[in-house]
């Protein structure tokens, strides 16, 4: 009897792409590429040869700040009118752009870098911070004793640039319980009115709070290895360890006549 032998299986083949499909992988492929070449070129062209206005500024920052200005005032000028029109908005653009170069504020140095993510975890805190504070303050106001201690503690906080600091300020403002009274900007320190000193335990509960809210503006907004002094900073060059343009080489040869004199 003859032996029964397996079934011959075919051999797999690998299934290719076909001519169609391979020509739209390429074509895609070949769009993608030439997508990017132009607008690498593009960008490249518009670096090189357009000029930022004056008015709008003198680097991206401060020109990107400019036109989140203008959007928000054209923004505003849309909600005042109540319609959203082509022409409500042209005006709003604008009276945006007569406003930066009729009225300029002053400058605002635009230093650091924002970090999204420490960014939340502070405007989460400040939420958390806001209930708890409210609650405590409602608390003090309709318990039965004495009327709370308040008094005005000075601490210094590391923020270097005056917009950081600036917002810093407005974080201690909207939470219940604490209000900046003064600012000495030289010495970056904060005269605060606590609403309630009572115990030692308040006062390092406040000076925490103040640690923390450094910490994380420092995180979020201006970290050592990305801040660099913005050239409209001008007001505290002392306190940033700036030499003021032009003076470098002056300063370094009144050093070097002081020491040969010494000498």
């Amino acid at each position: 009897m003859s032996e029964a032998r397996p079934p011959r299986r075919e051999p797999v083949r690998p299934v290719g792409k076909g001519p169609v499909k391979s020509g739209i992988v390429n074509a895609w492929r070949l769009t993608v590429i030439t997508f990017a070449w132009t607008t690498v070129s593009a960008w490249v062209w518009v670096h090189e040869r357009v000029r930022i206005p004056s008015w709008l500024g003198s680097d991206g920052r401060e020109a990107a700040v400019r036109l989140w200005t203008i959007a928000w005032l054209a923004f505003v000028w849309v909600l005042l009118w109540g319609t959203v029109s082509w022409a409500n908005v042209i005006a709003g653009v604008v009276l945006a752009v007569a406003i930066l170069v009729l009225l300029p504020l002053p400058r605002v140095p635009v230093e650091g870098r924002i970090h999204p993510l420490s960014l939340l975890v502070l405007i989460s805190r400040l939420v958390f911070d806001f209930f708890v504070s409210s609650a405590q303050v409602a608390w003090v106001a309709v318990r039965p004793g004495r009327p709370p201690l308040g008094a005005v503690m000075r601490v210094r906080v590391a923020i270097k640039s005056d917009m950081v600091l600036t917002l810093a300020v407005d974080y201690l403002n909207l939470v219940p319980g604490t209000m900046v009274l003064e600012i000495d900007h030289r010495r970056r320190m904060l005269y605060v009115h606590v609403f309630d000193v009572r115990s030692d335990k308040k006062v390092r509960q406040f000076y925490r709070q103040v640690a923390f809210v450094e910490r994380m503006f420092i995180k979020a907004f201006e970290r050592d290895s990305e801040w660099h002094p913005s050239p409209y900073h001008g007001i505290h060059d002392d306190y940033h360890q700036v030499p003021p343009a032009g003076r470098t080489g002056a300063v370094s040869g009144e050093r070097s006549a002081r020491s040969r004199g010494e000498r």
